[in-house]
């Protein structure tokens, strides 16, 4: 029986994500659980999208892309994969009627990464960081509006400016791995083997304009996503703190994270702010 095989799937999507980020896994948690599985299914196929562009360092990263394109497709049309990964994706993507367009732009930007080194304009890296940040964004908002159309449309620029907080984040952070490991500049007109405080802080500042607009959003999202998306937020706006207070040079010596205990006094604030109503 098919619902056997899709439970082991969606059980393999669930343990990519606890796998491969604690703190995103920790967020999901905090989802209603009509939605959590379709959300874990989302992560499953960009952790895996990812992987192969970031970290398979000893394989042919070109043919392995290729034949994860080529399956996808194939799961899209058939709605169903041997690959349980894409077999969870699919199952979300025509639950929630996941536009293909979304899907091909962030395998768009995923390809991207297996040859394209730097992001000289505004247009190229905003490109970029829509198909690799936004579009994930407005695959989780049609989970969690559930067929409101007129819900996602109102809720929808809100976020893509998330997705991009969160995107930029993670560029700063892992500035270090990207450009010695990766040899990839994504921030346009900055040279990073120079980055200075100047540099920094205006990317800071244009990363908290997003969050800003990111978190008008998160205020009128559905009850059953609000507490898990808030608590993302709250991650990602005390890691951007602790970029903003690190010296430039620091960051580009080391990667900065959130300690453990850190973490955990966060979450539990967030589920006090939460429920007196007191969002920040």
């Amino acid at each position: 029986m098919k619902s056997i095989f899709d439970t082991v799937s969606f059980a393999c999507s669930r343990n990519v994500t606890q796998s491969y980020s604690t703190s995103f896994s920790a967020a999901v948690k905090m989802l209603a659980p009509s939605i959590r599985q379709d959300i874990y299914n989302i992560y499953g196929f960009v952790r895996f999208a990812d992987e192969i562009v970031d970290t398979f360092h000893d394989y042919n990263k070109e043919e392995l892309f290729a034949l994860f394109e080529a399956d996808l497709a194939n799961a899209l049309t058939n709605k169903i994969s041997l690959n349980p990964i894409l077999n969870s994706f699919q199952h979300t993507v025509h639950k929630y009627n996941i536009p293909e367009s979304m899907i091909a732009a962030f395998m768009k930007s995923m390809k991207l990464d297996l040859y394209k080194k730097e992001y000289a304009t505004v247009d190229e890296y905003n490109e970029y960081i829509y198909g690799s940040a936004d579009v994930v964004g407005l695959m989780c908002l049609k989970v969690f509006v559930n067929g409101d159309h007129q819900k996602y449309m109102e809720l929808e620029q809100a976020a893509m400016r998330l997705g991009s907080a969160f995107q930029k984040v993670n560029f700063l952070r892992d500035l270090k791995a990207d450009y010695e490991d990766l040899s990839r500049t994504y921030f346009p007109n900055t040279d990073l083997s120079r980055l200075d405080e100047t540099s920094k802080n205006l990317i800071i500042k244009e990363i908290e304009a997003d969050f800003e607009a990111g978190f008008q959003g998160i205020l009128k999202l559905p009850l059953e996503a609000k507490f898990g998306v808030y608590t993302a937020y709250v991650y990602y706006k005390k890691l951007l703190s602790k970029l903003k207070k690190t010296p430039s040079l620091e960051i580009k010596n080391t990667r900065i994270r959130v300690p453990d205990y850190e973490k955990f006094g966060l979450f539990a604030r967030c589920y006090v702010n939460y429920h007196l109503n007191l969002l920040q």
